[in-house]
This record gives structure tokens, C-alpha cells and sequence, in this order.
């Protein structure tokens, strides 16, 4: 398995608590991942690039500011959830998945980390009540359909960099299922910020609500 160490290349300035969590993340997904299929076999030898550090390519967008609250929409094994729980502590996260055994691994995680703002649903966005200053994914559907989930999720009010919206890790050519939105859509190309190859066609698309 690859190590923590490429999170820390690009996030230098973690505290030594946060370098701790995403150290301990390792271990704890390879030993779920054998009770529980969260990631396939071959990927799990790249967690870190292809799983955690993919996640943080949301925190290279936005840094959310304390208090602010985050839905995690399909977050399988809790991504990006997770990883952006760790980089931002005083920012609250409610990951929901429609599978059960995932949502248990997500709290398990959690708790082992003493991960004080992530709270795991077993449940569909459509059923969440309440709102959200972002709402996060990770290729869970296309995105008009991601859209009408979770359109009315999101609340008016603002406290952060961006007015409140959707960011969406993506890959691919986005422009056909994006132009819709039109000006309500932007690309931020992974690439800019990570050299690894597997960024090249990686992206977050962000939609203001």
C-alpha cells in the first residue's frame, strides 16, 4: 500500500493530530476492506492517491470555515467525507449512503479516529431533511440527476469562500452533462494542483445552488 506521505507532500502544514489520523486511515480501510468489499483489490494498494488524496482535491478548492455543515452524498466507505473531516475539524459532516454495511464501516472509522464531527446515515440524500452549506459526491450519478437530489438541501445563508453549492469530484470529458448549468458550473482541473497521472483526468466540478 502506498502511504500517508503523499498527503503530507501536499498539505504540509497538518498538525501533528491530522498527520496522525491519515496515517492511522491505512491500516483501517485495509483491515475493513477484508470484512467488507469498500474498495476494489487492486485500488487498495493506492489508497492514498487514488482514495484520500482525490478527496482532498476538495480542500484545494475551498477551505470550509468552522461551523460550517457538509453533506457527503454516496460516500461508500466515506469518501471524501473522511478525508475532509480530518482536514477541517471544526467543519460538521453528515455522510449518507444507500447501503447499510458502508454507512457501519464510515462510524467504525470515525469513532477509531475520534472523529467528533462526521456522522454516518444510513439513508437516501432525497430522505435528509435540513440544510447544508456544500453538498460533496464522488461519481455517484450523473449530474443532473445529482442535482435534483440535492437542490434543495442547500441553504441560503452564507459563511464561506464560495457561496454554497455542490462539488462533485468528476472525471472525463464534462462538457455535454454540464452544459445545462452554464455559468453555475465550474470546472477546477485536479491537474493544476497534483502531478500524480491518475489527476490528468480528474476534476471538481463545482455548481453554486
Amino acid at each position: 500500500m502506498d502511504s500517508a506521505e503523499i498527503i503530507f507532500k501536499y498539505f504540509p502544514k497538518l498538525s501533528s493530530d491530522q498527520k496522525a489520523k491519515f496515517d492511522r486511515l491505512g491500516e483501517l480501510y485495509a483491515e475493513w476492506n477484508e470484512k467488507i468489499n469498500l474498495i476494489s483489490r487492486k485500488d487498495i494498494d493506492f489508497l492514498y492517491e487514488k482514495h484520500i488524496l482525490h478527496s482532498l482535491g476538495i480542500a484545494k478548492v475551498i477551505r470550509f470555515s468552522a461551523g460550517s455543515s457538509i453533506m457527503d452524498v454516496g460516500t461508500g466507505g466515506g469518501f471524501p467525507g473522511i478525508p475532509l473531516a480530518i482536514m477541517f475539524p471544526e467543519t460538521r459532516f453528515m455522510l449518507v449512503d444507500s447501503i447499510g454495511k458502508k454507512i457501519m464501516v464510515v462510524n467504525e472509522i470515525a469513532k477509531a479516529l475520534d472523529l467528533k464531527n462526521v456522522r454516518g446515515f444510513h439513508k437516501r440524500a432525497e430522505e435528509i431533511n435540513g440544510g447544508f452549506d456544500f453538498v460533496t459526491a464522488r461519481a455517484v450519478t450523473d449530474m443532473n440527476t445529482f442535482y435534483g437530489w440535492v437542490k434543495k438541501k442547500i441553504r441560503k445563508e452564507q459563511q464561506n469562500g464560495l457561496p454554497n453549492g455542490i462539488l462533485y469530484l468528476k472525471g472525463g470529458d464534462l462538457g455535454i452533462e454540464l452544459a445545462p448549468f452554464g455559468p453555475s458550473a465550474q470546472i477546477f482541473e485536479l491537474s493544476d494542483y497534483f502531478e500524480e497521472e491518475f489527476f490528468k483526468t480528474k476534476a471538481v466540478v463545482y455548481i453554486t445552488s
